[in-house]
């Protein structure tokens, strides 16, 4: 009678647990977030950019008869605009911006450019120098003279400037407008390639920036982010990209890093995360202008790693 009953509870049990078994997602059980390779995820992305621009066409020539019985004219289809929209990735980095060393900040040349026409703007003392830069391509160059003068009366909009170089001569006379182009991030810099050594590499600068080069800089929770391209580039310009903004930032990876957040709670455990044992890059995604993001698989953007700019492995 004994082991029937026995029996019976076990079954019940059982059935019970099935029947209990958690469906939900909630806070402390989310969904798992989908890892995809670079590959995959660069494929993803322009699927997802050649869909919009589909559908906002087939909505601009569904509108004919409209645009014709009410007499709309417009060169730029309107509302149903389509655009290049940017290929952007961004890197969660194992970096804490308030220690020494692990503020990153600089400059990466893209081999196929940004997709965007750059404005540069060159200061220099030297007369030879500034006609150089305006026959390689820079927007306004000149010196204390002109160019600054220029731009302390208001003469010159420097708001859709993305650059400013400079020379160490140059940087005193400069000074007055530190309030100017500090706040836009336009102050030179040697950190970024902006503040140049010497004249010499004044026109190898430019033409480097006119080129495509993309700044980066390390945000408070470690978030670095940059543009890949364009949606025009198609995959393997954008791969080509890809694989210079990993290994720029490879490149200046600290000898020490790591955010030292506290495990077991406040006043418990020891500190974790740094050491050249930690991870550099906690988590990688790839999005576009208006689409949505995808996270990478971490072992197709390590260059360390043997799958670095491949497919991610099955297993």
């Amino acid at each position: 009678m004994l082991s029937i009953l026995t029996h019976h509870c076990r079954s019940s049990l059982s059935v019970s647990s099935t029947f209990l078994r958690r469906t939900y997602i909630s806070r402390a059980h989310p969904k798992p977030i989908p890892e995809f390779g670079i590959q995959d995820a660069i494929d993803l992305v322009l699927k997802d950019t050649q869909f919009r621009i589909e559908k906002r066409q087939a909505k601009w020539d569904a509108s004919a008869d409209y645009r014709a019985k009410h007499n709309v004219q417009t060169d730029n289809n309107g509302v149903f605009r389509n655009q290049d929209e940017t290929i952007e990735m961004a890197l969660n980095l194992n970096l804490d911006p308030r220690k020494p060393g692990q503020a990153l900040r600089g400059s990466i040349e893209l081999p196929h450019g940004t997709g965007k026409k750059v404005q540069v703007v060159v200061f220099s003392s030297q007369a030879e120098i500034i006609e150089q830069a305006l026959e390689v391509g820079a927007a306004h160059a000149g010196g204390e003279d002109d160019l600054i003068d220029k731009i302390k009366a208001g003469l010159i909009d420097i708001t859709n400037m993305d650059r400013v170089l400079a020379t160490p001569d140059i940087m005193p006379a400069l000074q007055p407008l530190a309030r100017t182009l500090g706040p836009r991030g336009l102050y030179p810099n040697a950190k970024d390639g902006t503040l140049l050594k010497d004249t010499a590499s004044v026109l190898p600068a430019l033409q480097s920036h006119l080129k495509g080069t993309v700044s980066y800089r390390t945000e408070k929770s470690g978030i670095v982010q940059m543009g890949i391209g364009k949606q025009s580039f198609g995959k393997e310009k954008l791969l080509d990209n890809a694989k210079a903004v990993m290994e720029g930032i490879f490149e200046v990876k600290p000898e020490t890093f790591g955010k030292q957040t506290k495990k077991g709670g406040p006043g418990k455990g020891k500190k974790s995360g740094g050491g050249n044992a930690a991870k550099y890059v906690l988590k990688a995604h790839i999005t576009s202008t208006q689409g949505k993001g995808f996270k990478l698989d971490l072992r197709t953007v390590d260059p360390s790693s043997n799958f670095f700019m491949s497919k991610a492995p099955t297993s």
